[in-house]
């Protein structure tokens, strides 16, 4: 059983993750995943964990950190905003992520 670990908030998962090779601080735009002026197709990558946060009195605080990975072997970090904070065209494409994530769960 692959061992998880729970981060108290998105800094400390995102330090953490850091920490184990995630170094690569993506943005999402479109379908691509972007940093340093490159993108990236976002098929190209799997989820291999996220961390969900609620805010506990302001709904603007929800996000989700992913580690994501590429075939090739890029390592990095997607921050979303869920609920009110999410755009529809960025959820249809982590939608897609998050199915194949939950694929590789089963």
């Amino acid at each position: 059983m692959k061992q998880k670990f729970h981060y108290a908030t998105v800094t400390e998962a995102i330090e953490q993750l850091h920490k184990q090779g995630y170094t690569l601080d993506f943005n999402l735009k479109e379908d691509k995943l972007v940093v340093d002026n490159k993108s990236y197709p976002v098929d190209e990558f799997e989820i291999a964990d996220l961390y969900r946060y609620e805010g506990a009195s302001d709904p603007g605080d929800e996000a989700t950190v992913y580690a994501l990975v590429s075939k090739s072997g890029l390592k990095g970090i997607l921050v979303s905003g869920y609920g009110i904070s999410s755009d529809p065209e960025s959820a249809e494409v982590l939608k897609h992520l998050h199915y194949k994530y939950q694929q590789a769960q089963l």
